[in-house]
This record gives structure tokens, sequence and C-alpha cells, in this order.
């Protein structure tokens, strides 16, 4: 570790605390600069640009030329600070952005999410980061790679890294882009190219290095942005500054509205006009069983499970300089994840509330057409497509079936809906983009890191040098950035849709090689490379059936197909295990070692 690196590591509490009261004095100054006028748009700009220039500046100042600070930040990120770069990694687009609209127009099922997201940090925390960090890896499929034994087995795990990767990656673009559309006022297909610009200029000259860094910064942004408008939505409305234990009455004022307004679909040819944009139809309030319990159980099961087997996600754990480090970095993850998690179905409750009441100045249900197509943030968002009003009675009130709306951007219009000052509004915008900019870096960094570490290096050209490693790795993010962004723009799922996949294709793929290379020694190359094609491919196939109008088996919609990849990889894994010699006395005598927490690394730090 150099000097200088080590000078940064002993003042990150002094430059973090530096770094957030900068944040809160430019936050300040636009307040200031609303009140003397300053107009909407000048103001989302200023926050945009404000922030991704921060975040550039410190990808530029953490570029580096090491392999070992590329791929793994030099294995000295504190726990404390690599939990910040952690749950900014995972506050991504569908997190910040998604989350909450999920809730909003899905209700009660989609706690699910929730309940996965989280309840994954417990297996990644039991079964994975500790033993992979003293494995001493650069990547997912580099322990693959190693554990097993063969290009074939690591091959596969990239094939597996790439496609669930570039999933979620897509997401977090497609993020960007909602969030530049509207602050710039741009169309959305171009919002995502200045999206992916911002990503690249964090993550291209310092690796893992420069996006850890970049994710603390990313972090302090992104929960300022979520909790303030709901912290002061909720004060507004009567259920105090900490709405975390008090909105149940806002859930049962909204169940009784809801029966009041009646919750029917739009018209056939309001909905064709609307496109992608959706009406509430589901109840908010509304407790499930049966067969429900078993989809909600089945979609937290494969989001818990998806979590435990994503590659960027278990690189950061990488980067921690010890075992022990490891370990209390996911218990530090978790707890910063909890504060958003925690917030989201408040933020989706008190929305919705803003816009049902009556009683609330803010409210559009009920209402007549003109004087809801008359608020400011109505016309913004109808702007660029986010929004629409179709009075398909001709009654001239604006109807729960008649209003329509994208789901994405729920907590983007949250400040506005609730007639909160703009620079509130330019604070989430920065949010949203810092949480899918800081997923997005870690996603591409992965790929680009596993095609050219596991595929090019191990592969390829096992003699390349330093240099020629770090180019290749460059070269592929760009080309796998621009890649993404086209794929975005189609707009071929919502991101919370986008995400869910990632999370199943992951699982299906990865989950149990993953977990059975540590805990199991009798697992082989032929029982890991069996495992990774049969529950990908069975995955891939049930999701392509789905998703073109098969009829979903035992109700395993596209959002949860990982519940086909996964048994059907452990059994694949375990029979072929089984069935072929089991692996030489190294390799298990290696696993062995991998689970006893002290002691030095595994592999060589310049493998």
């Amino acid at each position: 570790m150099s000097n200088k690196s080590s000078s940064f590591i002993d003042n990150l509490g002094k430059v973090y605390a530096l770094y957030t009261l900068g944040f809160l004095a430019f936050f300040a100054i636009m307040a200031v600069l609303e009140v003397f006028g300053a107009g909407a748009r000048l103001i989302g700009i200023l926050f945009l640009l404000f922030t991704i220039v921060i975040y550039a500046a410190i990808g530029f100042l953490s570029r580096t030329m090491q392999v070992d600070a590329y791929y793994v930040a030099g294995r000295e990120v504190p726990p404390l600070y690599n939990g910040m770069a952690t749950a900014a990694d995972w506050m991504s687009g569908a997190s910040f952005v998604a989350l909450a609209g999920g809730i909003y127009f899905g209700g009660y099922p989609y706690l699910g999410f929730i309940i996965g997201w989280t309840g994954g940090y417990v297996l990644v925390n039991a079964l994975m980061a500790p033993y992979l960090r003293k494995f001493g890896c650069y990547t997912v499929p580099d322990f693959i790679g190693t554990r097993y034994g063969g290009n074939l087995a690591r091959f596969c795990a990239v094939i597996v890294l790439v496609v669930a990767s570039f999933t979620y990656v897509t997401a977090q673009i497609n993020a960007t882009g909602t969030i530049a559309s509207r602050a710039l006022a741009i169309p959305f297909e171009l919002g995502v190219w200045f999206g992916l610009l911002g990503i690249l200029l964090c993550s291209m000259l310092g690796g893992m290095r420069g996006v850890t860094w970049t994710q603390v910064a990313q972090y302090i942004v992104l929960i300022i942005a979520y909790l303030v408008p709901v912290i002061w939505m909720s004060n507004a409305q009567g259920f105090g500054i900490i709405p975390h234990f008090g909105y149940g009455d806002a859930a049962q004022r909204i169940a009784e509205l809801q029966a009041e307004y009646g919750l029917e679909p739009a018209a056939a040819a309001a909905q064709e006009a609307m496109g992608s944009l959706k009406v509430l139809t589901t109840p908010h309030f509304d407790p499930q069983g049966g067969f429900q319990s078993w989809q909600f159980v089945t979609l937290a099961l494969c989001m818990m499970a998806g979590t435990a087997s994503l590659p960027h996600i278990l690189m950061r754990y990488f980067t921690t300089p010890s075992v022990r480090s490891a370990r209390k970095s996911v218990a530090y993850s978790l707890f910063f994840i909890f504060l958003l998690y925690f917030t989201a179905p408040a933020l989706a409750t008190l929305t919705k509330l803003q816009l049902l009441d009556p009683t609330l100045a803010t409210a559009v249900i009920g209402q007549s057409v003109d004087s809801v197509l008359a608020l400011d943030w109505i016309q913004n968002w109808m702007e660029v497509g986010m929004v629409g009003i179709v009075d398909s009675n001709g009654n001239g009130t604006v109807q729960l079936n008649e209003f329509f709306m994208r789901p994405d951007i729920v907590v983007l219009a949250t400040p506005e809906i609730a007639g909160l000052p703009y620079v509130i509004s330019g604070l989430v915008a920065a949010g949203g983009m810092a949480a899918a900019m800081s997923t997005a870096d870690g996603l591409l960094l992965a790929i680009a890191n596993a095609l050219s570490h596991d595929l090019y290096y191990k592969i390829i050209d096992p003699k390349a040098d330093t240099k020629h490693r770090l180019i290749v790795a460059r070269i592929l993010l760009l080309a796998i950035g621009a890649a993404a962004a086209l794929i975005a723009s189609l707009q071929l799922t919502g991101i919370l849709g986008a995400v869910a996949w990632a999370f199943c294709f992951a699982c299906s793929g990865l989950f149990f090689p993953l977990v059975l290379g540590i805990w199991w020694k009798r697992a082989n190359r032929q029982g890991a490379v069996a495992g990774m094609a049969a529950g990908f491919i069975a995955g891939s196939v049930y999701l392509y059936y789905v998703y073109t109008g098969g009829t979903p088996l035992w109700g395993i919609d596209h959002l949860r197909f990982g519940i086909i990849g996964m048994p059907v990889s452990l059994i694949a894994m375990v029979a072929v295990s089984l069935m072929t010699p089991a692996p030489d006395a190294e390799i298990q005598a290696m696993v062995d070692e991998t689970r006893i927490p002290t002691g030095d690394t595994i592999l060589a730090e310049n493998h």
C-alpha cells in the first residue's frame, strides 16, 4: 500500500464529513436560488451536473494502473466504508426509483422484494462473503475456475455473470434515462446516453478503487435524498417526523378511498393510447393468503438467492483487508440498506394518499380534469410522457381508472405531488441518479473484469501483461456500457422487471455452484458445469415460455423463474458430482482451508 493511499484511508472520516457538509451547503444554495426565482429546470440541471462532476472527480483521482487496485481496490477498504459502498452498489434504480412505485401499484405482494433483498444479505454473510474473501479471488468466475479447475467451469460462470449483470445494468441505465429526461427536459432515449456518460466517468479510470470511493459519496447523497421528502410529507400529513411506524393509518385511509372510488381497469381505448403507463387496479392494503402467499414466498426466495449469487455484490467483499472485515462489512451493509428499505413502503403509502385524499390540496382523483391538467407537476411529467389523463366517460372528473402514470416515477415525482419546494425534487433526482449510477458502476465493472481477467487473461492470453489486461478491461467497459444503453432505450420491460430477471438468472446458474463449492468437498468440475448449464438453461427457457404468452406453471411468472432454475441446477450438480470422480486431495484440502476464518489468503495476490 502506498503512503498516499494509506494517508487517504486514515483520513476517510474527515474526507467524507467535508464532502457531506459541502453537499448540504450546495443544497442550501439551491434553496436560496429557488427563493430568488430560479426556475425548476435550472435547479434540476445544477443538481445533476454538480453531483456527476463530483463523482467524476473522485473517479479521476482514483485512477490506477495496478491490477490489485483496479480489480479489488487494493484490499484496503475499511468495513464501515465498504458497507456504505455496498449499500450504494445495492441501492439501484430498482430500489430507489422503482421499488416504491411497485408497492404503489402492486400493494402488499411487492414487499416480497424488500424481504428478499434484505434477507439475501443473511445468506451472503452466512454462506458466502467471508469464505470468498478467504479464498482471495478477484472475481466470482475466478473462484469457480480455481475451485473446480478447468476453463470450462470458468467460462460457464462468465456466461451467467454477463447475462445476469447485463440485464441488471440495462435497468440502471433505464433509471438514469428516466431521471435525466425529466431533470434536463430531454427525450428518454437521449437521457440513457447522458446517464451512461456519468457512469463511465466514475468507473473507467480507477476500476474498483474509483468505484468504491465514488459509491461511498453516492450513498450519502441517495440516503439524504430518500429520507428528506418522506419525513417532510409525513409531518405535513400529520403522521409525525418518523413515518415508519405510523403510516398504518394512512394505509387504512387508502383502503377506504379505493373502495369509494372503485378499482376498475382502464377502458381499452384509453389504455392503448397510454401505452406502458398504468392505472391503479390493485388494492394497497390487501393481506394475502393461499396461492398468493405462495407467490409472495417464491418471489422473496428468488430475490434472496439472487442476492447471494450476484457477482457485483460478492465482489465488494473481495476489497476488505481481512475475512473478519468482510463479515463486519456485511453487517454494515445491512444497516445502510435497511434505512432505505424500511422507508420505501411509507413513501409509497403517503404518496398514494396525497393523490387520493380529497381533504389534501394535492389530490388528483375525484377532481375536475381541467384543474388537474393545470397542475405544474402534471404538465411537467406529461411533457416527457410519464403521466397521462383520459376522460373516458366524458364527465369532466378524473376517475381512478383515468389517471395513468409510469410506475418508475413515483419516487421522483413525490416532492412535486406533495407540493414541496422544487429544490427537494432536485435533491431526489440527484439521489436517484446516484443510486442508478453506483449500481451500474459495479455491474459494468463486474462484467468487464470477468471478461478481461477470466476470459482474456485466464483463457485466451495467460501471458498478457498488466497494461494490456487493464486496456482490455477499459475497452470492454465502453463497449458493454454502450450496448446496455442501446437495449435500455428500447424499454423492453420496466426497471423492477429487468432487475428481477437479473436475480433469477444469477440464482439459476450460480447459487448452488457457489454454495456447494464452499460447503461440499465432493462437488467437482463436472457437477459444477452441469449445475450452471442446466439451471441457467432451464430458467431461461421458462422465462421465454412465459414472456411469449405461455401459461405460468404453479403461479411462477417471469419475475420468479429462478424457482425453476435453482432446483434443476441443484439436482444436476449433485447427481453429476456423485456419478463422476471426486476432486483430488489438494482441492478438498483447499475447501477445508477456505472455511477457516483465520490464516493466510489461499490464492496468491498476483494470481
